[in-house]
């Protein structure tokens, strides 16, 4: 997955706040890269309401 490339969440891997959980089903634009441990990168994704956090490649897919 590239930056600017549009996401859909498709799955939350872990307990996740409110906020984070009304996102999953919802599209964004990828726009950055976050290293999660030292060996997982992760999807920093912006949605329309401005709201961004990151997401495991595995929680996200192409739309």
């Amino acid at each position: 997955m590239e930056i600017g490339q549009k996401v859909k969440v498709y799955r939350l891997r872990d307990r996740v706040s409110a906020q984070i959980a009304q996102k999953l089903g919802q599209i964004g634009i990828i726009e950055g890269y976050k290293v999660t441990d030292g060996a997982g990168i992760g999807m920093v994704v912006k949605f329309d309401d401005k709201f961004s956090t990151w997401f495991f490649e595995d929680e996200i897919k192409p739309v």
